[in-house]
């Protein structure tokens, strides 16, 4: 009989000396009674009298998470590494997670861990799961620990026929009754080895068409459980929206906020400038007390072309959304704003009337287009044309909490603007407000390249530290959080 409290370890099995490193420092964790070598490989084998190969078809099948419940059910844990690469857990770590898992109930546990790269070890530390943590590429780290009963019935109640979502599945099913709790202690170091990770399935990139089929799983997997937690919302269910026919005012309005972009604002207002419709628009440039020349180069675009108006808020506490919402307010911003950045371009010179076109024939809350990744001098950048295809008319809304982004270029109705109002943030107010839309008002797409979002050295997409990667990450999960508790009131 397996003593109480023991653990059973399952990890990749790549190769014989990746395994003779991992089973020697597993098997020194004295609660871990038994590793399980996971192997895709059949011709893998090892000896060992504590270790067991079991060969799966995928890392993240249901079928092996069914062969892992299997398992794993004569032990009290299950800990599950799911990298490749060489893992030294900390001293009694293994002890400490059994002990954490009876003080909280937790149903699944993940950690704080060093990265060793290149010689140099970096702290890993993540963020809380919340009830908005629904996306599929919540950073775990490479350890999850479980308490096996919950696993066993976790993967014994999901969709048996998932290649690459099952893991998923698992994770979102323990979720929905018991926490999923982040131990804030760095319990593991990872030694980051690249070429080990080969053939290792991982979470997929949503906008990469390649991936079409993995992400058509996780979509569905993610709406089955918005749908057992009361978050789902059924297609074509919308609120009335009121659109004027008869309205005579202005059309549309660019909105370009902006802070020391003296290198790229002149582009932006050029490109917004040459756009040929049949409707009046206006440019708001919203300058948040930029001190590089950028506000003096907008004053000169002023002046020769009476379509752009420069906002000079007296605020100093407007993020992009603030800015946003200052120009949405304005007497001259027209009834459909569109986005621009300041360091970016419409694709051509249409883009503006394919995005009004939308709102008149089908009187909607939101239209977004497709846009192009490139660098400064518009050459393109991979991944390429970002369409968004996995936004559809049905479950576009609901499919929308499981990713981390919309699209662009982003057009509203400025009536319904108005009475929501972007959070007042520099990042995550576009997703925001597009989720509240979509909760009660149909959101149309246009599938052309609308829009060029150049990178630079200098832009908001640079690299980010951990520690920003984390803040970007929690808020939007809170964002889901707060969104998906609306969508459970709303269904009640």
């Amino acid at each position: 009989m397996i003593k109480e409290n023991t653990v059973a370890c399952f990890m990749p099995f790549v190769s014989i000396a990746q395994a003779d490193v991992m089973v020697t420092r597993w098997l020194a964790q004295s609660s871990i009674s038994k590793v399980f070598l996971m192997a895709v490989d059949s011709s893998l084998v090892y000896n060992h009298s504590a270790v067991e190969v079991i060969y799966v078809d995928a890392w993240r099948s249901s079928a092996t998470m069914i062969q892992m419940a299997d398992c794993s059910a004569g032990f009290s844990y299950l800990l599950f590494c799911i990298s490749c690469n060489p893992i030294q857990m900390g001293y009694l770590a293994s002890e400490r997670l059994i002990q954490l898992a009876q003080m909280t109930s937790g149903g699944m546990l993940y950690m704080d861990s060093y990265s060793i790269e290149d010689g140099q070890t970096m702290p890993m530390p993540r963020i809380d799961y919340q009830l908005g943590s629904v996306r599929d590429d919540f950073d775990f780290g490479s350890l999850l620990f479980f308490e096996s009963r919950r696993f066993v019935h976790a993967a014994h109640a999901i969709d048996q026929t998932l290649n690459h979502a099952g893991l998923y599945a698992v994770r979102l099913n323990i979720a929905r009754s018991t926490p999923l709790i982040h131990v804030s202690e760095y319990l593991y170091t990872e030694e980051v080895q690249p070429m080990l990770s080969e053939g290792m399935e991982t979470q997929f990139n949503y906008v990469d068409p390649h991936n079409r089929v993995q992400q058509l799983e996780m979509e569905a997997v993610c709406t089955d459980y918005l749908r057992a937690i009361g978050g789902y919302l059924e297609p074509y269910k919308y609120e009335d929206l009121d659109w004027d026919d008869s309205y005579e005012g202005l059309e549309a309005s660019v909105i370009i906020p902006v802070r020391n972009r003296v290198r790229t604002i002149g582009d932006a207002i050029a490109s917004a400038l040459n756009q040929q419709t049949n409707f009046k628009f206006n440019i708001l440039v919203i300058d948040n007390h930029s001190t590089d020349g950028t506000v003096e180069l907008v004053e000169n675009y002023a002046a020769q072309d009476s379509r752009v108006v420069v906002l000079k808020p007296s605020r100093h506490d407007l993020g992009i959304g603030g800015c946003w919402n200052r120009a949405v307010h304005h007497p001259e911003c027209g009834r459909i704003a569109v986005q621009l950045d300041s360091d970016d371009l419409y694709a051509g010179d249409d883009t503006l009337q394919q995005l009004v076109d939308v709102f008149h024939a089908k009187h909607c809350g939101m239209v977004i287009g497709t846009y192009r990744m490139t660098d400064f001098s518009l050459n393109e950048l991979p991944p390429g044309v970002i369409e968004h295809r996995e936004w559809t008319v049905e479950n576009g809304r609901n499919n929308a909490l499981r990713i981390n982004g919309l699209g662009a270029p982003r057009a509203f109705y400025v009536p319904l603007l108005r009475r929501i109002n972007l959070p007042n943030t520099n990042y995550g107010e576009d997703y925001a407000i597009g989720l509240n839309i979509a909760r009660m008002y149909p959101i149309e797409r246009i599938y052309n390249v609308l829009y060029l979002c150049r990178r630079w050295d200098g832009n908001s997409d640079a690299a980010l530290s951990q520690e920003a990667i984390n803040k970007n990450n929690h808020y939007k999960d809170a964002i889901r959080t707060w969104e998906l508790a609306a969508r459970i009131a709303k269904n009640k």
